[in-house]
């Protein structure tokens, strides 16, 4: 018998944070601890234009989270989407992408930008969001530090 499954892919909850903070730490993002003053907006404002995901399937693999650009018409970025790494090659990160621009463009989003670094150890990451259909559209020389570029990608939403 094929039973359907649940959506694996939901908002976080405030439950979710020490699994969340695992992932963070496990893919090297940033420092965990970060994390409860990112979040802490999503939780405590009414109305708040942010997204935060977590795909849960027996406990939360991955975290994305994407915000409006300010002053701009319609623009989203995908600031962080990590998947722990005993569960990448699965295609949930994939999953995420997509459930995220899908919801953008029912809600009539126009852009989603991701930025990510030029180093050599996040050239994965950077093969990734091409996979996922994304054409990278600048690159700022030395962004983060002496060598290290930020590289932005950019998909359209709409037709």
């Amino acid at each position: 018998m094929n039973q359907h499954r649940p959506n694996p892919i939901r908002p976080v909850v405030p439950d979710d944070l020490p699994a969340l903070k695992r992932i963070i730490e496990a893919t090297e993002m940033f420092p965990p601890d970060m994390l409860d003053e990112m979040i802490a907006g999503f939780f405590n404002a009414e109305g708040s234009d942010e997204i935060w995901l977590t795909h849960d399937n027996d406990g939360a693999k991955a975290i994305a989270y994407c915000r409006s650009e300010e002053m701009t018409d319609r623009t989203w970025n995908l600031l962080l989407i990590a998947v722990h790494p005993d569960n990448q090659g699965e295609g949930i990160g994939a999953a995420l992408m997509s459930h995220i621009e899908e919801h953008l463009a029912t809600e009539g989003q126009r852009v989603l930008i991701v930025e990510t670094s030029g180093t050599d150890a996040l050239a994965r990451t950077r093969e990734f969001y091409r996979l996922c259909q994304y054409d990278q559209e600048s690159r700022i020389r030395d962004f983060y530090a002496d060598g290290d570029d930020k590289i932005t990608f950019r998909k359209a939403l709409q037709g």
